[in-house]
């Protein structure tokens, strides 16, 4: 049987505030299929919110890498994508949520790649960002399209399922 591409792609989380988030992603995570957690400077980690939000998603936890920077948590990678719904003057490629998936999956087939969520209260930086190669964006309500960090996280974790039932035979 073939390794899944899932076990590529890495959900690298960059400046997280709260611990809960962390633990509720990681259980987002496995539920879909995705092992490879990230951590950049967390606020507090390990944490017992965490711990209490991933349920049975714990073992994510421990074995979730710290980094004390994004060039730390890409290396390796040969794409990754910001996600974030302000736009910006770079010359990325913008993609919503479905397509961006297919194109992680396809590049994950073959190599790490990497998808980036930003700190909950500001999202990504520009600096951030300018260090990936394509922007996607969750479509929804142009009033008021903030999304909490895990709830973006379940949903990008379910296109990537839904792209890996879509280019299975």
């Amino acid at each position: 049987m073939m390794p899944s591409p899932l076990n590529n792609i890495r959900i690298v989380l960059s400046h997280t505030s709260h611990a809960g988030n962390i633990g509720a992603a990681a259980r987002a995570m496995k539920t879909m299929g995705l092992s490879a957690l990230y951590l950049i400077n967390p606020k507090s980690f390990p944490d017992k919110d965490a711990h209490i939000r991933a349920v049975s998603a714990r073992d994510l936890l421990a074995q979730a890498r710290i980094c004390s920077s994004l060039d730390e948590a890409l290396h390796g990678t040969v794409l990754a994508a910001a996600l974030t719904t302000r736009s910006r003057k770079l010359a990325h490629d913008l993609h919503n949520a479905r397509s961006g998936a297919g194109i992680l999956l396809e590049h994950a087939r073959q190599h790490p790649v990497a998808l980036v969520f930003g700190a909950e209260t500001a999202g990504l930086t520009s600096a951030e960002v300018s260090r990936c190669q394509l922007q996607i964006a969750i479509p929804a309500n142009p009033d008021y399209p903030s999304l909490n960090l895990a709830s973006a996280v379940q949903v990008m974790a379910y296109e990537l399922r839904m792209a890996l039932s879509d280019a299975m035979p």
